[in-house]
């Protein structure tokens, strides 16, 4: 099997700023897809995260891609219309196509990447990448009981719109 590098000062094929939601206004990040022959690269920069007291705060975040299109919802849940995590082959979380690694806070900023082959750039365009409260747990069906959605992106293809 080949090895196929990345190169971090190409353009990614696809992204998505995040912003937070009205109760986490200062959330900001954001998402950057790189498609290979094997699968797509994914990198994370995040920062505003919520920050919990004491050397054993949680400080780990739920996060997902979701079906949905749009980052808008209403008073009880800002980001509702994302709907349910990005699962084309009716999987069990968290083998869903959309379950990603949790992000793990360090004073409020996070940054991570992974590589998957369970989805292409070209699947999830115009779906939203979502941030959760808590971890996600990997279990409780059928989101891992990640909490609430405190931020949230829709993934463009056209990188102008959200990244360089």
């Amino acid at each position: 099997m080949a090895v196929h590098i990345i190169n971090f000062n190409q353009s990614p094929n696809a992204c998505a700023q995040i912003n937070g939601s009205m109760t986490y206004p200062e959330i900001r990040g954001i998402v950057r897809f790189y498609q290979t022959r094997s699968g797509v690269l994914v990198a994370v920069e995040v920062t505003g995260l919520p920050c919990d007291d004491g050397p054993c705060g949680a400080n780990v975040f739920g996060f997902h891609i979701h079906e949905g299109a749009v980052c808008a919802g209403n008073a009880t849940d800002p980001f509702a219309d994302t709907g349910g995590h990005y699962n084309p082959r009716n999987c069990l979380h968290p083998d869903h196509a959309g379950d990603l690694p949790p992000l793990f806070g360090n004073q409020g900023f996070a940054f991570m990447t992974v590589f998957t082959n369970r989805f292409f750039v070209d699947e999830i365009v115009g779906k939203t990448v979502v941030i959760h409260r808590h971890r996600d747990d990997f279990t409780t069906q059928p989101s891992g009981d990640s909490g609430p959605k405190i931020a949230c992106g829709q993934i463009y293809k056209n990188i102008t719109s959200c990244c360089r």
